[in-house]
């Protein structure tokens, strides 16, 4: 297999970031920066609960409107006139791609004696889709994307194979949205059946064993549904089999058994609500039997043979396994073989090779043990530093199963694993441009605000000196039961590479510590969140890895509510916010594309007590325009179809006309990305110049 950049490159890393650093750092922060360009204003004052919102900016939120598509190419062009004429980017540009333009490889599947998985090359901007005919077995291209857009923008993915590995279900993404379209590939001839359907969002594919159709979900746009289609027919005489009665906040996800008797949905309430699963027997003309539907706790169901395998949290905050026959699966049937434990957190059970690979979280570090179907355990699988252990990816049949090992500083190792023998075995590597031993990750512990225990992971070059004057990027996310471990960033790595400190902090919201440190962080215990936060960035300056001046905040997403929130609450401390795909209209954010599927989570100002709290931290109500504000750069594109990008107009908009004389406030807005990825490396390479040159301008030496 092709391997890209060789560690003599690594001897050159340091001195093109420092030339960069170097550069900027003469000038410093006190560059001279234009006025950013005048938004008019629109005055507008809604009366909600009593309380009289202010909403200025609301025109911005009209995506289409020739106004609002001016105003984007004049704040692109801002941009570009304050991050381009910054010294070092030639060398940044240089670094980016040494770390960038590397070969990247998935997790591969295996199915009739084929392997498929994505790859993309150094000196490719796109994944492709591979199959080998056999594991020793020369690597064919079944699907290319690159020749689907002229600019690259094109993604695609696989979304099911066929258990002989003669037809694949794949997606295909344009612009990074969250939509895609569905078709079908026939793995022996390379060519495409005539079966399209067009882009929407779609979920789970699972292709029934003799290939004569496959069942999908629908939802987002329409309420959810489970849907069957026949291959060869219109995609509109489609059956539905399951969604009635649902809203448009709620998730459907299935899986079909490997002999295709039994069929499994999940229902998601919002984006990490409670869970219920009911599942359907195909060979018989009956309805869905419930297996939980409580209203309150999350499961989750994996078939292992016969056998349904499910990892839920009822009566088990850190969850439990339990076992149960599909045929009687209710609640009161079920059986432990794994119980709860204090000390970890259970993440899910699979079958593979006739047992179960089970993931867990013990402080935050990710583990997998074997277990025997009876709950026995056989072995672990470990690695010797901290990281992030994942994949997965096998059968009931074969003792044949594929994880991954990764770190901030580690790119992704695939392994072949033997779940008979417990042998493994380097599947795929990726080399980077980094000499990995030269990096420490520490797991270190703080307090928040109201004394609870925080942890974070802190990872530097062994030779860095806690003298406070460290570049230090700390970063954070914090909700939706989400868990931030251990994982490879491209950015963290050209960070680490100049010296720099990168923090990542596990925040109440989170998974990490099971349901009860998620429930902390969510609809009325919000603050928490934030809180954490602020904890985080004052015991790095407290310890000596950085100092205010030094310190930056990047977030994307629900952490770009975080970065944009804690920027409020304490300029004083930070110097630098990079917040990218942010919700940042809280008061509004539920009325846009899926945000419904937020509201367990975040709660809505529909509602008067949940108001008072949005309102309180909402970043856009909540701007100080009496106090300074670190320089702040917002990242944001149409093809964001999960958070609507009005969030960083109007934000932009607001901080300019507040700060935008005093302190850098800029936004990048794409034309052809979005939540989603899909970015060609070269666009990944140019966000990369843009966003270390601006952070290395604000928070280097």
């Amino acid at each position: 297999m092709p391997r890209a950049s060789p560690l003599p490159l690594v001897r050159a890393l340091p001195t093109f970031i420092t030339l960069a650093l170097g550069a900027c750092a003469t000038e410093g922060p006190g560059i001279d920066v234009p006025s950013p360009p005048d938004t008019r204003t629109e005055p507008l004052v809604e009366t909600l609960h009593g309380v009289d919102v202010s909403d200025p900016y609301r025109w911005l939120e009209d995506q289409d409107a020739p106004e609002t598509r001016a105003w984007i190419d004049q704040q692109n062009a801002y941009t570009d006139s304050v991050l381009r004429p910054l010294p070092g980017r030639d060398a940044l540009e240089s670094v980016a791609e040494r770390v960038l333009q590397v070969d990247a490889i998935g997790l591969p599947t295996a199915r009739g004696g084929r392997y498929f998985y994505s790859k993309r090359r150094a000196d490719q901007d796109l994944s492709v889709v591979y199959v080998r005919d056999g594991l020793e077995a020369e690597d064919r291209v079944l699907i290319d994307p690159h020749p689907m857009s002229p600019g690259h923008t094109v993604s695609v993915s696989l979304a099911d194979i066929s258990q002989d590995g003669r037809l694949v279900a794949y997606a295909v993404r344009a612009g990074g949205v969250d939509e895609v379209s569905i078709r079908l590939r026939d793995v022996d001839t390379g060519e495409d059946l005539p079966d399209d359907f067009p882009a929407a969002r779609y979920g789970q594919v699972n292709l029934t064993p003799d290939k004569t159709g496959f069942y999908y979900e629908r939802y987002g746009d329409v309420t959810p549904r489970v849907m069957y289609h026949a291959i060869g027919t219109d995609a509109a005489t489609d059956v539905q089999l399951f969604g009635d009665g649902y809203g448009l906040q709620h998730i459907p996800v299935t899986l079909l058994s490997d002999d295709g008797r039994w069929l499994l949905v999940h229902v998601i309430e919002g984006s990490s609500g409670p869970t219920e699963i009911h599942i359907k027997d195909l060979t018989a003309d009956a309805p869905f039997v419930t297996v939980i539907q409580d209203g309150v706790s999350e499961s989750w169901a994996e078939f292992a043979g016969d056998t349904l395998v499910i990892t839920t949290n009822l009566d088990a905050p850190n969850k439990r396994v339990v076992v149960a026959d599909p045929a009687n699966p209710a609640a009161d049937q079920w059986a432990e073989i794994i119980a709860e434990r204090d000390d970890v957190v259970i993440q899910d059970a699979r079958g593979l090779g006739g047992r179960l690979a089970v993931s867990f979280l013990q402080n935050v570090q990710p583990r997998v043990a074997i277990h025997e179907l009876s709950g026995a355990h056989v072995r672990d699988i470990a690695f010797d530093t901290i990281g992030t252990v994942g994949g997965g990816a096998g059968r009931w049949t074969s003792d044949e199963a594929f994880f991954t090992f990764e770190s901030y500083h580690r790119p992704n190792t695939i392994y072949r694993y033997d779940l008979a023998t417990g042998d493994q075995t380097v599947w795929a590597h990726v080399e980077v441009p980094i000499e990995t031993d030269r990096y420490t990750v520490t797991q270190t512990w703080f307090e928040s605000t109201d004394g609870t225990r925080v942890p974070m992971f802190v990872t530097h070059r062994d030779d860095v000196v806690l003298d406070g004057t460290n570049p230090t990027l700390l970063t954070g996310y914090g909700g939706f039961n989400l868990s931030m471990t251990p994982a490879f960033s491209s950015l963290a790595a050209v960070w680490l590479e100049n010296g720099g400190v990168f923090a990542e902090a596990n925040l109440r919201g989170g998974g990490e510590f099971g349901e009860t440190w998620h429930r902390d962080g969510m609809l009325e215990r919000k603050q928490n969140v934030f809180d954490d936060f602020i904890a985080a960035a004052e015991h790095l300056i407290v310890e000596g890895y950085t100092s205010p001046e030094h310190l930056a905040i990047r977030g994307g997403s629900n952490g770009g509510l975080l970065v944009g929130t804690v920027s409020n609450q304490r300029p004083d401390l930070f110097a630098a916010v990079v917040c990218t795909y942010p919700l940042l209209d809280m008061v509004r954010y539920h009325q846009f594309l899926v945000a419904s599927f937020w509201v367990p989570e975040y709660g809505s100002s529909e509602d008067p007590d949940q108001f008072a709290y949005i309102y309180n931290y909402s970043p856009y109500h909540n701007v100080d325009a009496t106090v300074d504000y670190p320089a702040t750069l917002y990242v944001t594109g149409d093809g964001d179809t999960r958070v609507a990008p009005l969030h960083g107009r109007k934000m932009t908009a607001l901080m300019q006309a507040t700060h935008g004389d005093t302190t850098p406030v800029l936004l990048r807005y794409h034309t052809d990305a979005g939540h989603s990825g899909g970015q060609p490396v070269s666009q990944q390479i140019e966000q990369m110049v843009d966003t270390v040159s601006f952070l290395l301008w604000q928070v280097g030496r």
